[in-house]
């Protein structure tokens, strides 16, 4: 039989099995290394008498319930820490002073008389028979396997019945080795399930250091998004990788099967719990109807056209600035749904393009996301900034209201609250100017204003990720930097079912739950991938995290209201109502010919007033 049969055959058995191996051979083990030393110490051969014998086998008898208190047969031979050898030699210690004494007993009674020598050579020899032999299987059993390369041990978090179906399906495909379940329940800890010991989640540090445990497996399908979240971020503070079973909606829906693992993400961080979308005004708006989107080759704008094409529209048209972001988006959607798909490359500043398209494809909803939205670029550039995000959604508006469309969604931004920014004062003009046309004309328009969704393109997240994967180092503006965030998904469904309660001319706002540190972020995600933070306290960490200094336009922190203390909330908890303003709203028309004279003349100066000057307050 080669090793590698032998070692599968030893880690299918079940851990009783095992250790009534293990106990097998130490018994015969110390019986033996008892005849050596009568026979060394007698210099010839040694034939017990039957007082012998019966000491002989009452020494074994007394070390096996001295091994099982000291944890001996416990500990996992694949994983034996070098340590475990002064364990060995407290077990044969103690073991030897029992047998000495049992001796002594024997000697006082005058059942038997043994030379003084014989318990010194039995420690001795016992110590290296049973050390010996762990330290040897060991080596010969499982070192060969790592490498080849099948990796270190595994823990699983959660020794429920989902736990459960996991360890055997990792055993079955001999994809990992189970050195212990986590789990929360202190009725569990240190029982055996399905074979393996329950620890609680305090000793993940212990098993790392003494186990060879490379990765933790999250088994709590049933688990809301807080409590993931906060396990997530328990562990991602020991050098493991981390995955997880997929939710337990996705395991009923058989879209996962219990032995698919799906990799962490820094979603799991955020500790959102999603809110099911309302069925009702998801069809109201998306249902039978003929829908533009805006930037739709966009980060926003694609999630938003899958949805849309999940839902049953009439007619889905793209419009996209970008050819190759069209192409992409538009191949991917006819492979989704058997919907009408229209694309149409060009911008929405392009007045002709976007009047012929409205008119020409029956537009009955718009979702306009197509924007400008990387501060420092459009800090940059100005002009352009202006063109795309002020005077596009103004000739979409306008191009809309001439068609007839009823219902428009502008998506915002919350760099539009006290803009500091080119492009979150241009967000801030796009809102007022789809209020504008919106209020009291019996169409509704409405705007949605969020922070940032993770993975969008240029966002720090998909940056984050380039960084690590590079090994370092990774860069933030400043430590004390705060952003708002979601998923991309969850943002895409509540712009929908904000679109579809707006009255007309609405600021819907998203809540987003508490701010992230960036510094935080960055840390988490390098623990996630499995690496340490290298810093003054941990020098030979694997990835730096340097500060660079705020760049032009930024902001340390983000705000969602003007005025929180009188936001109004609505039907779907995660979605309010910015209040009107009682205050007399400026002269838009009059500002924006000002915006457009500057914007036309090329006047940076004169542009960058206008713009600023019209947002304050």
């Amino acid at each position: 039989m080669t090793l590698s049969k032998l070692r599968d055959g030893l880690s299918g058995l079940p851990r009783r099995w095992k250790q009534a191996i293990l106990i097998g051979f130490d018994t015969l083990a110390l019986l033996g290394v008892l005849w050596l030393s009568f026979t060394i110490r007698l210099g010839g051969t040694f034939t017990p008498t039957d007082a012998h014998l019966l000491l002989m086998l009452l020494a074994p008898l007394l070390a096996v319930p001295v091994f099982v208190r000291l944890g001996l047969y416990r500990a996992v031979i694949r994983y034996l820490p070098e340590r475990a050898l002064w364990t060995i030699i407290q077990a044969m210690m103690l073991a030897t002073l029992l047998w000495v004494f049992a001796l002594f007993l024997a000697e006082a009674t005058r059942l038997a008389i043994f030379p003084r020598t014989v318990p010194l050579f039995y420690f001795i020899f016992g110590t290296v028979v049973v050390a010996g032999s762990r330290f040897l299987a060991k080596a010969l059993l499982w070192l060969p396997e790592r490498q080849v390369g099948r990796g270190g041990g595994v823990v699983i978090y959660g020794a429920g019945s989902a736990g459960t179906q996991l360890a055997e399906a990792l055993r079955a495909h001999r994809a990992s080795y189970v050195v212990a379940f986590l789990d929360d329940d202190r009725n569990l800890w240190g029982r055996d399930v399905a074979g393996i010991r329950v620890d609680p989640p305090g000793k993940l540090g212990e098993l790392i250091r003494n186990r060879g445990v490379s990765e933790v497996i999250l088994s709590i399908p049933s688990a809301d998004a807080t409590r993931r979240a906060q396990i997530v971020a328990e562990l991602s503070h020991h050098p493991i990788k981390i995955r997880a079973l997929p939710a337990i909606t996705d395991l009923v829906s058989g879209k996962y099967l219990i032995s698919q693992l799906r990799e962490i993400d820094i979603d799991d961080l955020l500790g959102r719990s999603a809110v099911p979308a309302d069925p009702g005004l998801m069809r109201e708006i998306l249902a039978d109807r003929v829908i533009l989107v805006t930037g739709a080759g966009g980060s926003i704008g694609s999630e938003l056209t899958r949805l849309i094409v999940e839902r049953a529209p009439r007619k889905l048209v793209l419009l996209e600035a970008n050819e190759f972001a069209l192409y992409e988006i538009d191949r991917h959607l006819r492979t989704r749904a058997d919907v009408e798909i229209v694309p149409v490359l060009g911008s929405v500043a392009d007045a002709a393009l976007v009047r012929r398209t409205l008119s020409e494809q029956g537009i009955e909803v718009v979702f306009h996301a197509a924007a400008h939205k990387h501060v420092p670029l459009v800090e940059a550039n100005p002009l352009e900034g202006v063109r795309n995000n002020v005077v596009g959604t103004r000739v979409l508006v306008e191009a809309a209201v001439a068609a007839g469309v009823t219902r428009f969604v502008l998506i915002s931004s919350d760099k539009a609250v006290r803009p500091s920014s080119v492009m979150g004062a241009t967000k801030r003009w796009a809102e007022l100017i789809v209020r504008h046309y919106g209020k009291g004309s019996g169409l509704r328009y409405c705007s949605v204003r969020f922070g940032n969704v993770l993975g969008s393109n240029g966002s720090v997240v998909p940056l984050f990720r380039e960084q690590i994967a590079a090994g370092g180092p990774v860069t933030l503006t400043d430590s004390r930097m705060t952003r708002y965030f979601m998923s991309i998904h969850e943002a895409a469904e509540l712009i929908v079912q904000a679109g579809a309660m707006a009255e007309g001319g609405d600021i819907f706002l998203l809540e987003m739950g508490q701010p992230v540190r960036i510094r935080d972020l960055a840390e988490n995600m390098i623990r996630l991938a499995g690496l340490s933070v290298k810093s003054a306290e941990n020098p030979s960490g694997d990835i730096a995290i340097l500060e660079t200094g705020a760049r032009p336009g930024e902001k340390l922190t983000e705000e969602l209201f003007f005025d929180p203390a009188n936001a109004v909330r609505t039907d779907q908890p995660k979605i309010l109502r910015a209040p009107r303003s009682g205050r007399q709203a400026p002269d838009l028309t009059a500002a924006l010919a000002a915006l457009t004279s500057a914007l036309e003349a090329e006047d940076v100066p004169e542009l960058r007033r206008v713009l600023f000057d019209f947002v304050k307050g």
